[in-house]
């Protein structure tokens, strides 16, 4: 066996279960030399706790490095002497400061009283929304499945775990978390944080140097939720701390669920063992709101509005309908829809009718890009100017041809996509600084001249929905 090595914090050891000395040799001699003397011979033991063991190193650099390319095989050696042992946990301990090492023990033994203090400072981002329930979550054949199995682990935990809904942005995913918060929590301890907030409070643990308390925290909860998981892409540290109180949440018998963008196999820059960790559990999706789950959204949204406004605002049918076929992209942008209307009648004290609602709702509208093309916008323009495609296009610079010709590259820019090489070959062959001329010229002129927006206005609406009668 290799000499032990020397350690002069293992008086610190308290262990009775293995020799922390042993611990070290075996490092040195399966990871080799080298590595031990440039980065775990910096390592001192601290203390040992049920299923884990707290170790210090000198800065926070050392303990990633450590963390990202050692830890595994730490842990392999660790577990060869005291098999019970899951985890590792790091402490910043400075060399100058080894006071600091006893006082990680003091709060450990006063961790109870800790975790209070911890709890406040989560507690402004666990708030379960009482407007966000099971009976007001409006069901289809888009969102059944996910409705049903968020059901079903309100009512007995641990039947399928974790529970993994994606879907869209707006498709109901933080309300179905927000249900099963709201019903789990009148006899569980729920904890219904954001990745992105979890994330926040990660780094600032560490930062803080609270990170014994970050865990305690977060792996002594009964039911854990975090919404957008895709958010912890990229980050190794955090993404190895959440797979840990994944892991250990597991093992108590806790309830997981977790939402996201995207199915786990299609999520970039996270480590393979959580993306099988989702897998294992049950995946199931929400898709876009069909046309019957549209018109019950918008009947439902508009009811409650009704009542609320004592039956002031009477959203047609006809426009509710309207509404229900041409907003398809989420459940949030349906009941946008209906908000920018109230807001619309509220401002003018009239109901839109169907043409004010098209502009209204102009850039909901499923209006696919290539329907608008320049030639659609020079014709419109030509129409409107009442001047020929051939006089716009042409290089005379006559101001009754300027303006309109500058309007139409304006529309160009804003309603398609094309750079702007492109658009100056569709006019005349145009240099691209004209265009940006164009541009600016245009919205100078909107700045000072209200006739000019009302035209670009008109022009806009006839150019979407390629119909005259659209006008208002």
């Amino acid at each position: 066996m290799n000499k032990l090595p020397n350690n002069q914090n293992i008086e610190n050891f308290k262990s009775e279960g293995f020799d922390w000395r042993l611990v070290q040799a075996d490092m040195r001699d399966k990871l080799g030399s080298e590595v031990y003397e440039s980065w775990l011979k910096k390592i001192s033991f601290i203390e040992e706790f049920n299923n884990y063991i707290l170790l210090s190193v000198p800065t926070r650099f050392i303990r990633d490095w450590i963390t990202s390319r050692y830890l595994d095989q730490i842990i392999k050696i660790i577990k060869t002497y005291k098999k019970d042992i899951v985890r590792i946990e790091f402490k910043i301990v400075e060399p100058d400061n080894p006071a600091q090492t006893k006082e990680v023990i003091k709060e450990e033994s006063n961790l109870k009283e800790n975790v209070s203090f911890i709890k406040d400072s989560y507690l402004q981002y666990n708030r379960i929304d009482p407007n966000k329930r099971f009976d007001n979550f409006i069901t289809g054949s888009s969102n059944k499945l996910a409705y049903e199995a968020s059901l079903k682990v309100s009512e007995n935990i641990s039947h399928y775990n974790p529970l993994y809904v994606y879907g869209g942005v707006g498709m109901g995913k933080t309300h179905l978390l927000n249900s099963i918060g709201f019903e789990l929590k009148k006899n569980n301890k729920v904890m219904f944080i954001s990745a992105e907030r979890f994330m926040y409070q990660f780094v600032k643990s560490i930062k803080s140097n609270d990170m014994v308390k970050f865990k305690e925290y977060f792996r002594n909860t009964d039911i854990l939720l975090i919404d957008d998981i895709q958010f912890i892409s990229g980050k190794e540290a955090m993404q190895e701390e959440f797979f840990h109180t994944f892991n250990a949440l597991l093992d108590k018998g806790s309830q997981i669920i977790v939402s996201a963008d995207r199915p786990p196999n299609k999520l970039a820059r996270i480590q393979e063992r959580i993306k099988s960790r989702f897998s294992g559990g049950l995946v199931v999706d929400i898709q876009k709101p069909d046309l019957e789950l549209r018109k019950k959204i918008v009947q439902k949204k508009t009811e409650e509005l009704n009542s609320i406004y004592l039956d002031q605002l009477q959203i047609s049918k006809d426009i509710q309908d309207f509404i229900s076929t041409e907003v398809k992209g989420s459940i949030r942008e349906l009941v946008g829809a209906i908000n920018r209307l109230v807001s619309f009648s509220r401002i003018y004290e009239k109901v839109p009718n169907l043409s004010e609602t098209k502009v209204v709702l102009k850039d909901l509208l499923n209006i696919s890009e290539n329907r608008v093309t320049i030639d659609l916008i020079q014709t419109m323009v030509c129409k409107f100017f009442k001047i020929s495609k051939n006089e716009m296009l042409s290089s005379r610079r006559s101001r009754y041809l300027v303006r309109p010709r500058q309007t139409a590259i304006y529309l160009t820019k804003i309603l398609t996509s094309k750079s702007l090489p492109e658009i100056g070959r569709e006019f005349s062959n145009r240099d691209h600084t004209t265009i940006i001329h164009s541009v600016k010229t245009i919205e100078k002129i909107k700045d000072k001249d209200p006739e000019m927006v009302d035209n670009i206005n008109k022009l806009k609406n006839q150019i979407l929905y390629n119909n005259k009668d659209n006008e208002i």
